[in-house]
């Protein structure tokens, strides 16, 4: 985290703006695309913070993350959409908003405006929020729940 100050610096040397994403992205699937490349069209660098093995269980419990943390951010970094990644360790993201300030922190579609989180914090210093991504018709956690019952058959 502690090169997002100067990516920020950068970016605004260069009248670029930056949308920040973040999200665990265990066992990466198509609802997790949409939302990146829906995030990365707020902006023009997208920056995904990845939560770390630690933020992932204090967030989704013991049994998680299925793929620990290094796999998954370069996994995430793999994808032409995206221009930086970053993990942390807190249950939240608002270590990495106040390191980078983000123009745009970009949440799924899980979220409303309203409803986000961080809201408070971006928009404290002038940044706004934003909802991207398909309907939350995927995740991790369903899909570990249809692998546990079909190899209970």
């Amino acid at each position: 985290m502690a090169d997002l100050p100067a990516l920020r610096a950068r970016a605004t040397s260069e009248g670029k703006t930056i949308a920040l994403a973040n999200g665990v992205f265990d066992l990466f699937h198509v609802g997790h695309l949409r939302y990146l490349r829906g995030a990365k069209a707020e902006a023009d660098l997208l920056v995904v913070a990845v939560n770390s093995d630690v933020s992932t269980r204090s967030n989704k419990g013991p049994t998680r993350p299925v793929v620990p943390e290094a796999e998954r951010a370069e996994i995430v970094e793999a994808l032409a959409c995206v221009d930086h990644v970053v993990l942390f360790d807190s249950k939240d993201v608002v270590p990495v908003i106040r390191a980078l300030r983000p123009d745009v922190q970009v949440k799924g579609t899980d979220y409303t405006p309203d409803t986000i989180p961080e809201a408070a914090e971006v928009r404290a210093y002038g940044g706004r929020v934003a909802v991207a991504g398909d309907p939350k018709d995927h995740s991790t956690t369903e899909l570990l729940a249809k692998l546990d019952a079909d190899r209970s058959r």
